[in-house]
């Protein structure tokens, strides 16, 4: 391998998570050369090359993960795509990054591990919260006993704008294309308190469709949906703690996320315009009292190169971070595809909890 990893891109074109936050993450990370870029098109794939610098430019994604000038690929593509991508690159030998969900299914996300596995190759999935310093300070503060016994955890997202929405993007509403509240915000948010304060042991849940149809803003008509916009889940945790978690996709004012984690000796709460993999997350805290005031994190947990840019390419610049010091044969702590594995288990136990309208042990 050269001294620097050569990455290529899927999913460089438009306005796409890959230029929102992917492209101004590398841009500051040293430990990377973006070296191709892939999307469905010569003609876009030429324009990305230009205009992110890259060295090849391609548009078939099976090209790319063959060529012999690539040793990492990331999939940004839309989820309904990750799995073919994700397997030529796997394929090929190359290590991978894909955001989040895996595969639009299970058995998706269970067989791309399973290949990884046997390739021996270093992988990442996008559960950005993993490694956001403020969520990764929480879990150290619990697992030290800086809390105490924890007795209660709250956590809610309530996302605006689920009326309509251009065309581009009513994609979602199909649930089998395995992108949508309960897959998504609440996969990212659910993990996120999973990673903190631990797993469920046993839970209740509630899947529904709020909004069964949307408007789309450009064609005027409006098209049914399928995908949920609303997951209660109802818990206790391993730990023997209470856990309530509300994520939902609203018409108007949407309230952000929230965190809550009570201890005997203390309380976090972590806060954040959205989910906690898009955004800048503020952490508050309070010992033996009732008075919330900024903890500061520590500057152990940061690992994104200087210059990174805040919110949405921060964590994702985390994660480069750590996917770097994972191929280069170093202590990583990014999560993996078998991370991602687990997380579409617990996400089959939401829906079989609201299917069967009973409580589901894990």
């Amino acid at each position: 391998m050269a001294n620097k990893i050569r990455l290529g891109v899927i999913g460089a074109g438009g306005a796409t998570w890959a230029n929102r936050a992917h492209f101004p993450a590398l841009a500051h990370n040293p430990d990377f050369e973006l070296t191709a870029v892939c999307t469905t098109r010569p003609e876009s794939a030429e324009a990305a090359r230009q205009k992110y610098g890259a060295k090849l430019a391609f548009h078939d994604f099976r090209q790319m993960a063959a060529s012999p000038d690539i040793d990492a690929v990331a999939v940004v593509v839309r989820v309904p795509s990750h799995y073919d991508p994700t397997k030529a690159a796997l394929e090929a030998g190359k290590h991978v990054y894909t955001e989040w969900p895996l595969g639009r299914t299970t058995a998706e996300g269970v067989e791309l591990a399973a290949l990884a596995k046997a390739k021996g190759v270093q992988t990442a999935v996008g559960l950005q919260s993993r490694v956001s310093p403020p969520l990764m300070y929480m879990k150290e503060q619990i697992e030290s006993g800086e809390l105490g016994e924890i007795v209660a955890c709250r956590v809610s997202l309530m996302r605006d704008g689920v009326l309509e929405r251009t065309a581009s993007r009513t994609w979602q509403r199909d649930v089998t294309l395995g992108a949508n509240t309960l897959t998504i915000a609440n996969g990212h948010t659910i993990d996120a308190l999973r990673f903190v304060a631990g797993d469920f042991k046993r839970l209740s849940c509630r899947i529904t469709t709020q909004v069964p149809q949307w408007y789309e803003t450009d064609t005027k008509r409006y098209v049914d949906v399928t995908s949920p916009d609303n997951v209660l889940v109802h818990g206790q945790l391993a730990s023997g703690a209470v856990a309530s978690v509300h994520v939902a996709a609203i018409p108007w004012a949407g309230s952000g996320y929230r965190m809550e984690i009570h201890g005997r000796k203390g309380t976090l709460v972590a806060t954040g315009e959205d989910s906690p993999q898009l955004c800048t997350v503020s952490l508050y805290g309070a010992r033996a009292g009732n008075d919330l005031a900024p903890v500061d994190i520590p500057q152990r947990f940061i690992v994104a190169p200087a210059g990174t840019p805040p919110v949405a390419p921060y964590n994702v610049g985390q994660m480069y971070a750590e996917f770097a010091r994972a191929i280069r044969g170093e202590k990583s702590c990014q999560p993996t595809f078998d991370t991602a594995v687990d997380l579409h288990h617990f996400v089959d136990a939401l829906r079989k909890a609201s299917d069967t309208g009973r409580e589901v042990e894990i």
